[in-house]
């Protein structure tokens, strides 16, 4: 069964296409068959303007049409479309989602941050690590960073905080936003023992590609400030050249960084997990969740 997810967000656009088949041990694996991602960047206008750009609007107009034909192409069945913090945010998100609609027949649903937390939970990547731990799932966005706690394998604590990779370079975020982040997390993680993070998002994934580190083996806090000293010490441009990034990521990852690190000190976690998975992949473990419950 082949299953499909659109996370629209503040930086990028994402088509996940995934092929749902039982194991050996009866369980469901998704395998991903396909994934296609397009830098729409929206939060740049909506962070600074409030609303999308006409130009951006026709964009994703766009982006979606030709998610429409993959779509047909890979005969996928079911789909699961949704949109997070830029779209949350733009004035004019509910006209352009309806355009969109009109054009394609796709309905992409606005998420709330607890909404988007709660798919992310729907991974249900810490049922693959240790059980007894407590792990802090980290997802930064362009417009937002979805925080997790699970501890004893229980969803403990979800919250969605308005601060993102796109918003700290347009400077957005204030010294209030900052330090609730730091009170709340402080307060989560009381009589906590052992917190481990978690990752996911386009940054962290490339900083695990770059630090060459293995599959399954975590990055450590202070690698991460490595990285964000390195980093913070080149222009864009340089930084496009010397580590072989895409524009849209080399402006966006210093930002992410800064994120991660905080965090982590934060909930006095020293190193952080990158599976490689993100909101996408939650979408579809609760599409096959539906699609199981209605049958």
């Amino acid at each position: 069964m082949k299953l499909a997810a659109i996370d629209i967000g503040s930086n990028a656009a994402r088509l996940l296409i995934s092929e749902a088949s039982p194991n050996s041990q009866g369980r469901m694996d998704f395998t991903k068959v396909n994934l296609v991602r397009v830098p729409l960047r929206l939060g740049f206008d909506v962070f600074s303007n409030g609303a999308i750009s006409e130009k951006r609007a026709s964009h994703l107009l766009s982006t979606i049409q030709a998610y429409k034909l993959l779509l047909e192409v890979y005969e996928v069945k079911y789909l699961k479309a949704c949109a997070t913090s830029a779209m949350r945010d733009a004035s004019n998100s509910t006209e352009i989602l309806q355009k969109v609609k009109h054009h394609t027949g796709i309905d992409i649903k606005i998420i709330s941050g607890q909404e988007e937390a709660s798919f992310l939970f729907e991974s249900h990547v810490a049922e693959q690590l240790e059980k007894s731990r407590a792990y802090m799932y980290i997802d930064v966005g362009g417009g937002s960073t979805e925080v997790t706690l699970f501890n004893n394998n229980a969803l403990v604590y979800k919250e969605s905080f308005n601060i993102g990779t796109i918003r700290l370079l347009q400077k957005q975020v204030t010294d209030e936003q900052w330090q609730y982040m730091k009170d709340t997390i402080k307060q989560q993680i009381k009589g906590v023992n052992q917190l481990t993070a978690i990752g996911s998002g386009g940054n962290i994934n490339k900083i695990f590609s770059l630090s060459k580190r293995k599959e399954g083996k975590p990055l450590t806090l202070d690698i991460l400030k490595d990285y964000y000293k390195e980093f913070s010490n080149f222009t864009v441009e340089e930084r496009i050249h010397l580590y072989n990034l895409r524009e849209d990521r080399a402006d966006v990852i210093v930002p992410a960084l800064q994120i991660y690190v905080n965090i982590m000190r934060w909930a006095d976690a020293t190193e952080i997990y990158v599976p490689k998975i993100g909101l996408a992949d939650g979408l579809i473990q609760s599409l096959y969740a539906e699609i199981s419950h209605n049958k």
